[in-house]
């Protein structure tokens, strides 16, 4: 009789293992020190806990249907329509199953896009079958307002029933006023237009989605995932708040919304943000006396996360935010080609996008299952604290009046701001890594290609007439990038980068580690780092270093070696003309000691890295 996976009770010659057996293991491990050591925290102060049981009575979410795919949308951004046609054909041969038609002065167009015209909207869509069950989504701003009725009039010159076509059409008036930090109308000026061109569309025969509320106005801006929810929460109400008061009745009205979100690299917080996000349009449904129905969810890769160094990096950050948006019930995902931050991107940068959803389909079969974490401790209890907290926010926001209002009295931007800047200190010591960019950097990496268009900066949208400070998107690697580029440029004009020499003590054994650390450190800025093979002669030491010629120089060693060799060293090294000596670790007690002897600064894990490097530039010009 075959055995079954019943019959091998391998837990069976052990005890039960309990939460407190665990904890005194781990008490025994901390010797003393404070078990919240452990426990870490978002960006909102939310607790993320080591270990969590099972959730009981957990259940899934409602979000898309049992066994459905999400769309896999393809960003269409080119500004020559007849190009973007031949890309849109591509896409959609080549496993697309949408896409996403982004509009000059959109927000994320990043300086490139569509024209709003009535023949470049032909031209794209020559040879596109808008009835043949492929998803459109509009990213259109106030300079490409007119792109909707544009394809809607387009559609109808076709033939084409309307009902059948399956458009978002992605108005969203309250976010690119957050983006720019202006408005050339007060809200109820902009309502009733708004309502009125959905109204038109829905007579037309268009079934919608017509407004989005979209969050990465928040996430691009470096906002945390509560502001993100929250925004995006007080957005859509606001929507659904017009179209009642334009006589829309609200089961009709939620029906016309829609929101974005963005997904990045960590998986388990953008993957409860997507499940959150579900949990809290129900209340608001429910709160309208609405049986609660699932929100369309688009999902985009973020723009924050990229980096144009080392960009073949960002695949694998998009292949985790797709991961963790499509477990999280995403509708549709657009993936940010890994050449974005560079420019346009060229059609291998865009078939990459395309199959690492194709992938994560096809041959993972990601979306065989509803909601996989449900009943999951962790990730329930994240999205629990992300639902709570974002609740009390998006209150604090409708206590004002609304989104437009709250976004008015700057209510939003300096919780923003605050979390931007912790995101920016945390990059800059290295707390937060981006791989290529703030660690393990490739000084000669070959720069990736892009298509030879040249983006345009966008302008605001009519006269100011209201003013409140900006949510401008940034990607958080552009600080380490602008050292990069100088350091391309001083290659350019000199011939030669500037270096640093590594001074290591010892035998490899004492110096690798350090000497590691050094060289990542250092280059992170495009300072290139000389090895060397350790020395034990101080003046065989300020030898070598003389002839490098390096005008930098870092001691890196253990602190064994460092308690005896440091000091003569640091001198020798003075003393051939070493005006900035670095030091390749903590100092410790001995710090009075290591200035003394020309030791000028000191280099460590926690340590502001881009204030050294850029203290560094000036200390070489």
């Amino acid at each position: 009789m075959p055995t079954t996976t019943d019959d091998l009770r391998l837990a069976a010659d052990f005890a039960p293992a309990t939460y407190d057996d665990w904890r005194k293991l781990v008490d025994g491990v901390l010797k003393g020190a404070p078990f919240e050591k452990l426990v870490g925290k978002t960006y909102d102060g939310l607790k993320i806990d080591p270990l969590y049981p099972r959730a009981q009575d957990a259940t899934p979410i409602a979000g898309r249907a049992a066994a459905a795919p999400w769309q896999i949308m393809q960003r269409i951004d080119h500004p020559d329509a007849a190009k973007a046609n031949k890309q849109a054909l591509d896409d959609l041969a080549n496993g697309a199953t949408g896409l996403t038609l982004v509009f000059e002065g959109a927000n994320g167009a990043r300086g490139f896009g569509l024209p709003a015209t009535q023949d470049s909207i032909a031209t794209l869509l020559e040879g596109v079958y808008l009835d043949a069950g492929i998803a459109v989504e509009l990213q259109v701003g106030p300079q490409a307002r007119m792109a909707a009725i544009y394809l809607a009039e387009h559609i109808k010159a076709a033939g084409t029933d309307p009902a059948t076509c399956e458009i978002r059409f992605g108005l969203d008036p309250i976010g690119a006023c957050a983006v720019w930090g202006c408005s050339a109308y007060n809200w109820w000026e902009i309502a009733p237009a708004f309502t009125d061109a959905i109204k038109k569309l829905t007579d037309a025969g268009f079934k919608g989605p017509f407004a989005v509320a979209d969050g990465r106005v928040i996430h691009d801006a470096g906002g945390s995932e509560v502001q993100e929810l929250a925004y995006v929460l007080a957005v859509a109400v606001s929507y659904l708040r017009a179209l009642e008061d334009a006589n829309v009745p609200l089961d009709a009205a939620r029906s016309m919304i829609y929101a974005r979100l963005s997904a990045d690299a960590d998986q388990f917080l953008t993957l409860a943000k997507f499940r959150a996000l579900r949990l809290l349009w129900a209340r608001v449904e429910e709160s309208c006396g609405l049986q609660p129905k699932p929100l369309f969810i688009a999902g985009e890769t973020a723009w924050r996360m990229l980096t144009q160094r080392d960009p073949y990096v960002n695949m694998l950050r998009n292949t985790v935010a797709t991961f963790a948006a499509g477990l999280g019930g995403a509708n549709s995902i657009a993936v940010l080609p890994h050449t974005a931050a560079l420019g346009l991107p060229d059609a291998f940068a865009r078939r990459a996008a395309r199959n690492t959803q194709l992938v994560l389909l096809e041959e993972s079969n990601l979306d065989k299952v509803s909601d996989p974490a449900a009943g999951s401790g962790g990730i329930e209890a994240l999205t629990k604290q992300l639902c709570d907290a974002a609740w009390t926010l998006f209150q604090e926001i409708e206590k004002t009046g609304g989104a437009f209002f709250a976004l008015g009295e700057n209510l939003l931007q300096p919780k923003v701001a605050a979390t931007r800047a912790a995101r920016q200190a945390a990059i800059a010591k290295r707390r937060d890594v981006l791989t290529g960019a703030s660690e393990f950097p490739n000084l000669h990496e070959a720069r990736a290609a892009v298509l030879k268009v040249k983006p345009v900066e966008a302008q605001p949208y009519g006269k100011d007439k209201i003013k409140f400070n900006p949510l401008a998107p940034i990607r958080l690697a552009t600080p380490f990038e602008a050292l990069r580029d100088k350091s391309d440029h001083l290659l350019a004009r000199k011939g030669a980068r500037p270096k640093v020499f590594l001074a290591s003590l010892g035998t490899p054994a004492d110096f690798t580690a350090r000497a590691g650390f050094a060289k990542s450190f250092f280059e992170t800025g495009g300072i290139e780092a000389i090895d060397t093979e350790g020395f034990a002669d101080p003046a065989a030491l300020a030898g070598a270093y003389t002839a490098s010629g390096a005008p930098l120089v870092c001691l890196c060693s253990s602190d064994k070696v460092y308690a005896t060799a440091a000091i003569d060293a640091a001198k020798a090294l003075h003393a051939a003309g070493a005006k900035h000596i670095y030091l390749a670790g903590r100092p410790g007690e001995q710090e009075a000691g290591y200035r003394e002897a020309g030791v000028t600064d000191f280099i460590f894990a926690g340590a502001d890295a881009l204030a050294m490097l850029i203290d560094a530039y000036r200390r070489l010009e």
